[in-house]
């Protein structure tokens, strides 16, 4: 999608920030791309190797809260949230944007009662609008909201960081599929082959008829004249 195409250049410019910054400085950082609007992979930021320099400070729980924006969700941020900084209004809307992406990896159709017991959303009226204005217009899920199946129906939506051990996940998904078109284009040659072996066989039965047509002309002939 064309939103992760453009969050490209936001993410290095965060990596080298991060590279050059220290201690507060660096939970600023943390902070501004978390609450950045065009930006929702944070996987290679979290991979900064100056960042380590926040461990086992006051400062780690920002860490572990970039963590979540690269992995988690909205659920996960509030089971440990007595751990984790508060967030600031950007900051929950960017987590709650994050937590429909999740959600739209595993399933097209997003009930309304579930999205609004993920997001923590009191009402039909304010999920729709959050769903609209946050969602479909900032450009990082293509989708319809159809009220009478209480649904947000999910076209395309913008991929996530891949999490810890999701990479063998999709490699092995990777593989059947490969496994299975190989199947597929194996049985496509042998009906190809077949087709063109019957083909052979119609062309050269038809030229016997046509052979066997011109000697019976022959032999009318003869016998009339």
């Amino acid at each position: 999608m064309e939103i992760e195409q453009k969050q490209a250049p936001i993410i290095e410019q965060f990596i080298q920030q991060a590279s050059t910054l220290n201690g507060p400085d660096l939970v600023k950082l943390i902070v501004e791309a978390t609450s950045h609007h065009s930006l929702f992979a944070f996987s290679d930021i979290l991979s900064v190797p100056n960042l380590h320099q926040l461990q086992g400070t006051e400062s780690s729980m920002y860490i572990d809260l970039l963590r979540v924006f690269a992995y988690g969700t909205w659920t996960k941020y509030k089971s440990d949230a007595a751990h984790l900084p508060e967030l600031v209004p950007d900051q929950a809307v960017k987590l709650k944007q994050l937590s429909v992406l999740t959600l739209a990896e595993t399933n097209k159709d997003l009930s309304y009662d579930q999205l609004m017991a993920e997001l923590e959303i009191a009402n039909v009226r304010e999920l729709e609008d959050f769903l609209i204005n946050e969602c479909i217009f900032v450009g990082i899920v293509k989708g319809k909201l159809n009220p009478l199946r209480r649904c947000f129906e999910v076209k395309l939506a913008a991929g996530r960081d891949v999490r810890p051990g999701q990479l063998e996940n999709i490699m092995l998904r990777l593989t059947n599929w490969l496994d299975i078109s190989d199947s597929t284009l194996s049985i496509i040659q042998d009906k190809t082959k077949w087709a063109e072996t019957m083909s052979g066989d119609n062309k050269k039965h038809k030229m016997e008829v046509k052979n066997r047509l011109q000697d019976v002309k022959k032999s009318l002939r003869s016998n009339v004249s």
